[in-house]
């Protein structure tokens, strides 16, 4: 068992969000360290604007604690 059973983290769900973004490489994935870096990612693969990639990453993280 792992000692960090707390809330979700960027690294406990990669494959989570592998699955919804899927334009993400696994090295991509893999680099991301907080919820910032992967509205930065979704903002860049997605040309979105920082609004809408913030409303993606808010809309994935609903229910989660990144």
């Amino acid at each position: 068992m792992s000692a960090n059973a707390g809330p979700a983290t960027i690294a406990s769900m990669r494959g989570e969000i592998q699955k919804q973004w899927s334009k993400f490489t696994y090295a991509e994935v893999a680099a991301l360290k907080n919820k910032d870096e992967l509205v930065a990612q979704v903002q860049s693969k997605y040309a979105l604007d920082m609004v809408q990639a913030q409303k993606a990453v808010d809309a994935f993280a609903r229910g989660r604690q990144l």
